[in-house]
């Protein structure tokens, strides 16, 4: 079948579709039916079956006779250590792990917080706390400690799992003093946090809760899988909200198991004992779905990756990974090709290596410019796929399905919507714009299988976040447009989406503008606010490596490119060049924090900004245009 004889059954018979795609995975009773629609809008997906994560990821590959097969291999460029686990292995680990939280009083339904740096341990937590259906929250290792309170007291979770430090290039961060200083700001106290100690930071622990990772499992018992309910959750994911609190995603355990097994080789053609690599972090919704569950479930070999895409130690690390461990499919980040092209903007790295077992590039995290696109297709001789998908839906909206069809690329279009997902382009007031026209991203309800069915412990919440601005529909929060042959193309967060002198333009389309400029790596243009026209759209560059023109050629040169290109309507004359973006760890520019500095508004500093002192050097380059005033400063 080809790709639209499968959406459309995926569209007009759904009950039929996703019951044929459920027998995928292993069933310890198979569901009655697919969806339950009896408490609608709050749809559920294989409600009355029952399996368990674990045993899909892990102990059915070992039961098949493929113990033998590598599971995980882990690279950290940082520390210099490598090591490879079997399926067979992992097993083990995951079980001795299991029987210690059940050791600890740790039963189907607790809640289990896991707070580790990219090591091969963070996977066997998160397995293990699904083998005996409990229910994990992953928060990003070294959150600071008043976000990491915060997510203790609305998770409240029974035990802790953390690493005592991370490693990034040059520093050490020690994660346990965060994790006591959350521990005393919080109400709710864990009582058990099991600490994975590393040489480069031995954490001290305090008797009667913390328990070394090993000493923690002396003499326990390993533990069988948890049978659980299909709409049991089997992981709480915080995303960060508009009003400060953050939301707690619910990952639903079956529909999770039967969605993300179906996209392995339908949307990223990988087949069974293939390597596949999401150059993420397990704190991210990518490293949940496609670092840890995705590839295991589907008995392929992921990497668990502890380094960077340039510094640890050059901008070739990517691809010696590629070429040392056989990687078939790279899934990362346009942030991290962006960061990887201002070092190398002649790709000389690549010579260096051999990447023919290399078949595709996956990108995805924020909007993959054409630049970037071409850049990396021309270096790495690959098909590049961008797609979209948020942390609510936990895998794709929107692809290029090279496992079923490979459909033509268009350049700036995530393809089109897989099946299950009714994408439509909603005017303000719901209704559908013609092709080719911009507006809401919004998806009909219900949603496939593994999205998202509510928020923890704010079903309200869900309603009015999701559910309310357009009825009947899923609001996803982008704004886009189709084009006639029914290709997506996302173009900026609906916030992003500025209003000049009554004409709604598209930030994105001036990012791509002004990345198409040949001595532009990155870039990000913000509205601000002007009395005359309501805002004006304002470009910071960031210039590659080696570069010799003068700043002031430069923002000439994008200034003319912005006016032949998008028009005069865009009244695009403010620019500066910086040194580098502001970005959360994940890799997403914080636009809304820059303009609220822009317009001297008070602002919540980003718990997940990769670092700080960026924001001073965006104030600076403001003060030169004449915006941010120097007393404008972050709340606390």
């Amino acid at each position: 079948m080809q790709y639209r004889e499968i959406y459309e059954a995926s569209m007009s018979d759904p009950e039929s579709f996703w019951m044929g795609v459920a027998d995928g995975i292993d069933w310890d009773k198979r569901p009655s039916r697919a969806l339950n629609a009896e408490n609608a809008p709050l749809y559920e997906w294989f409600t009355d079956g029952m399996v368990n994560t674990c045993w899909n990821a892990v102990d059915r590959h070992v039961a098949a006779g493929n113990g033998d097969r590598t599971a995980i291999i882990y690279d950290s460029p940082i520390t210099g250590a490598k090591s490879k686990i079997t399926y067979a292995d992992l097993q083990s680990r995951v079980a001795s792990l299991a029987g210690a939280l059940v050791a600890r009083g740790i039963t189907k339904g607790d809640r289990v917080l896991i707070y580790m740096s990219m090591v091969p341990e963070a996977l066997v937590a998160m397995l293990a706390t699904a083998r005996i259906g409990a229910i994990h929250s992953v928060v990003f290792g070294g959150f600071a400690a008043n976000e990491l309170a915060v997510r203790l007291d609305d998770a409240t979770p029974k035990a802790v799992i953390a690493t005592s430090c991370g490693i990034e290039p040059g520093r050490v961060i020690a994660y346990k003093p965060l994790l006591d200083e959350a521990i005393d700001l919080a109400n709710h106290k864990p009582e058990t946090c099991i600490i994975l100690q590393r040489e480069q930071a031995i954490a001290t622990l305090v008797p009667g809760r913390d328990l070394d990772w090993h000493a923690a499992q002396a003499n326990v018992t390993p533990t069988e899988c948890v049978s659980v309910e299909g709409n049991h959750p089997a992981y709480i994911l915080y995303t960060s909200g508009t009003t400060g609190q953050p939301k707690g995603v619910v990952r639903p355990t079956a529909g999770h198991l039967v969605a993300l097994n179906w996209t392995m080789k339908n949307i990223y053609d990988v087949d069974p004992g293939e390597v596949f690599w999401a150059a993420s972090d397990v704190g991210w919704v990518v490293g949940h779905s496609y670092i840890c569950y995705a590839p295991l479930i589907h008995g392929n070999t992921t990497i668990v990756f502890e380094g960077k895409p340039v510094g640890t130690p050059d901008a070739g690390t990517f691809w010696r990974v590629i070429e040392e461990h056989d990687v078939k499919v790279l899934f990362t980040a346009p942030t991290a090709f962006r960061a990887i092209k201002r070092e190398d903007p002649k790709g000389e790295f690549v010579k260096k290596y051999d990447l023919t077992g290399l078949k595709t590039l996956f990108l995805a995290g924020e909007r993959a410019d054409p630049d970037t696109i071409h850049w990396a297709e021309d270096t790495l001789k690959v098909p590049v796929i961008d797609h979209w998908w948020q942390t609510e839906t936990g895998y794709a909206i929107a692809s290029n399905p090279i496992g079923i069809e490979k459909m033509p690329i268009k350049i700036g279009s995530p393809s089109v919507a897989m099946p299950g997902y009714d994408v439509q382009i909603l005017d303000e007031g719901g209704h559908a714009v013609s092709p080719g026209e911009l507006g809401a991203i919004a998806v009909k309800l219900p949603l496939p299988p593994g999205t998202l069915p509510t928020l923890w412990k704010a079903k309200d919440r869900f309603i009015k976040s999701y559910l309310t601005q357009f009825p009947g529909y899923y609001e996803t929060g982008d704004a886009g447009y189709v084009d006639g042959d029914g290709y997506l193309y996302i173009m900026a967060r609906t916030d992003d989406v500025i209003n000049v002198a009554g004409h709604r333009l598209s930030t994105g389309a001036m990012e791509e503008v002004l990345a198409s400029h040949p001595d532009v790596a990155e870039c990000a243009v913000i509205g601000v606010t002007d009395a005359l026209k309501g805002q004006l759209p304002m470009g910071f560059l960031c210039t590659n490596s080696g570069t010799t023109r003068s700043d002031a050629d430069i923002v000439a040169d994008c200034v003319k490119l912005m006016r032949d290109k998008i028009g005069p309507v865009a009244a695009f004359k403010l620019a500066t060049i910086v040194p580098r973006l502001p970005k959360t760890r994940s890799g997403k520019i914080l636009r809304g924090t820059m303009v609220k500095i822009a317009d001297n508004e008070p602002f919540k500093m980003p718990a997940t900004i990769d670092d700080p002192i960026i924001l001073d050097e965006v104030r600076d380059a403001l003060r030169v245009l004449g915006y941010a005033d120097k007393n404008n400063s972050n709340s606390p």
